[in-house]
């Protein structure tokens, strides 16, 4: 890049020298009920006799008790009558040959008791109802909502750690709530957010779940608001680093709990930059100095030893987490593109220019980046802290380290990517829900949890909670994701959700942007497209 050059407008990979300083302004970056068995219910209700059918005349209500083998008492006292208790049973009705017009003698002496009796067959049969609505919901909802135990069940999906990591934290749990039964299950990330969405909308779906940081648009029905006395607002933005306010209070309202924060880091090749006299760069024009000199190709111009790993999109992991670190940086708001253009345009011209400069670093040939960085043959690679198994498994013998990303001279602006749990707005049983999520927001879950994840690989996940960062000061490879996190933004174009949906949709039309640019197309023309592509993304999940 030329002395007179900004760091994202005009992208020339050149002779800058390392020690220049670089202060030149942002604004100029741009240019999921069955009844009771009937004889159960039947035994609770009032019996109701039925009456013999007699043709002849009529017999005395005594001689109709002596007939049945008991005396008869009035059922119902609400029917007050002058008569006597012998009477209160009436005679059958009249046997009727044919339809006939009601008139008023229908109405009068004797036939008053059967329109009595009418009256009252009509108000058991009400109570009978009622004692099996009474009946289906204090006994048979409550035995099919438990187990046979007594117990309630809680089915929780997570997705990174498997049942015996998650074993420690959840039988804590257990032991201070006896009632509460917690199903754990690790999901596969393929498909989850699809599967996870279909179990919830058909009444399935698991209770508490885990769901990315940048995945509310699309799960906005789903997420059941926190209340206060899981977690108050104050004590949220306490305990949690400003990007998880951006990203999980929605209108006040709070609809996840970190338990983890990871930002996007520099890893480093420790070798190629000793041999190259060089330290980490903090700036990029030290990125990009440093990127040309340690940058090897062979008689042909074919890249042998990459300086760093950018400028294109297929064979760059996290490339749309790099340019939307160049975006939060360069000023561009995510949510309205077309309204910082021109700085979203130059901060596609510097990213790919480390490909179409005549002094590339990089090109759509070689291989993934973290394969190349995990071979030894790239200086430098964007990725976060799970990234250092993957390449440690790679190359064992691998010399690197992890720091802060490149800045502008005159901010400090991070991206972070990470995962949440929340409860499920269709969750049979919310309370018991509510009550683990209070569990799992607490210190002491955040440092077991940690503990335990240790036990089976070099770190854990990087502490959510602000105030267990400096307990992770002595480990040079983790500490960097929390050292970032106070700074950080998020955003929806970053890669490896794989959610089918907001995410992967609008890294599409960025995808298409930088192929745009690097074969040749005007870096404003690309991004009109990718503006554009975005917006119909943006407003197709409620944005």
């Amino acid at each position: 890049m030329d002395n007179d050059q900004t760091v994202f407008q005009s992208p020339s990979v050149g002779n800058t020298p390392k020690t220049q300083d670089v202060n030149v302004p942002l604004s100029s970056f741009a240019p999921p009920v069955q009844s009771p068995p009937a004889q159960n219910l039947a035994s609770q209700a009032v019996p109701i006799v039925e009456e013999p059918v007699i043709q002849e005349s009529p017999i005395s209500n005594n001689t109709l008790a002596q007939e049945l083998g008991r005396q008869v008492e009035p059922s119902f006292q609400d029917f007050q009558s002058t008569e006597s208790v012998d009477t209160l049973v009436p005679p059958p009705p009249p046997v009727i040959e044919a339809a006939q017009s009601a008139t008023s003698d229908d109405y009068s002496g004797g036939n008053t008791f059967s329109l009595v009796k009418k009256i009252a067959k009509i108000l058991i049969g009400l109570f009978v109802v009622l004692l099996i609505f009474m009946v289906v919901f204090t006994v048979v909802v409550p035995l099919l909502t438990k187990n046979s135990s007594g117990k309630v069940t809680l089915t929780y999906w997570g997705l990174w750690e498997n049942s015996n990591t998650m074993q420690g934290i959840i039988s804590d749990f257990e032991s201070q709530n006896p009632n509460i039964i917690i199903n754990y299950s690790q999901q596969d990330i393929k498909q989850y957010r699809e599967r996870l969405v279909t179990r919830i909308a058909n009444g399935n779906g698991p209770d508490i779940f885990r769901f990315h940081n940048s995945w509310y648009p699309m799960l906005s029905s789903d997420l059941l608001a926190l209340p206060s006395d899981t977690i108050s607002k104050d004590v949220f933005n306490q305990s949690f680093y400003p990007v998880a306010q951006k990203d999980l209070v929605k209108n006040g309202a709070i609809y996840g709990i970190p338990l983890e924060i990871d930002t996007l880091s520099l890893f480093v090749n420790n070798k190629l930059f000793q041999s190259a006299g060089l330290q980490p760069p903090t700036n990029w024009n030290d990125f990009i100095n440093d990127a040309r000199a340690m940058t090897v190709k062979d008689q042909n111009g074919k890249i042998k030893t990459a300086g760093a790993a950018m400028g294109t999109y297929s064979n760059i992991s996290h490339a749309p987490d790099i340019v939307s670190l160049l975006f939060a940086q360069n000023g561009v708001d995510l949510s309205n593109l077309q309204n910082g253009a021109d700085r979203a345009a130059g901060a596609l011209t510097f990213y790919t220019s480390f490909v179409t400069d005549q002094n590339n670093v990089w090109d759509s040939t070689l291989d993934p980046s973290i394969v190349v960085f995990s071979r030894g043959d790239l200086a430098m690679y964007f990725g976060y802290s799970w990234d250092y198994f993957t390449i440690k498994q790679a190359n064992p013998n691998l010399s690197f380290q992890i720091v802060p990303v490149p800045q502008l001279s005159d901010q400090h602006i991070d991206l972070a990517s990470y995962w949440a749990e929340g409860v499920s707005a269709k969750s049979t049983h919310p309370k018991e829900a509510l009550l683990f999520m209070k569990y799992l927001a607490t210190k002491n879950t955040e440092e077991k949890l940690y503990a335990d994840e240790t036990k089976t690989r070099g770190f854990g996940e990087p502490y959510a909670r602000v105030d267990l960062a400096d307990t992770l000061k002595s480990n040079t490879i983790v500490y960097p994701a929390v050292y970032q996190a106070p700074d950080a933004t998020s955003s929806f174009l970053v890669d490896s959700t794989y959610d089918a949906g907001l995410n992967d949709e609008s890294n599409t039309y960025l995808q298409n942007a930088i192929n745009s640019i690097t074969n040749g197309s005007s870096p404003q023309s690309a991004f009109d497209t990718l503006s554009q592509g975005v917006t119909q993304v943006l407003q197709k999940y409620g944005q």
